[in-house]
């Protein structure tokens, strides 16, 4: 698998996650932290102005979805 295919397949596992949840991954949940770590590692490369042009826009999607969820109980 190369690195884009893993990268693609993590992000369709993220966008699915929120669906089927209707809630972002949570900090407070261990079976989330995997989703949650990719979250925080592309949101570091977004900073260090490091993600791809094409990931940029899939991730800026991603983000209008999680932020629908924002405030939604992470404890539910």
């Amino acid at each position: 698998m190369t690195r884009e295919e893993h990268w693609i397949t993590n992000y369709k596992e993220v966008v699915d996650f929120v669906k089927k949840n209707k809630r972002i991954p949570s900090r407070h949940r261990i079976e989330d932290h995997r989703l949650l770590n990719w979250l925080k590692y592309n949101r570091k490369r977004i900073a260090a102005g490091t993600l791809s042009p094409s990931r940029l826009q899939l991730f800026n999607e991603l983000t209008e979805l999680m932020h629908q969820y924002h405030h939604v109980n992470q404890y539910t």
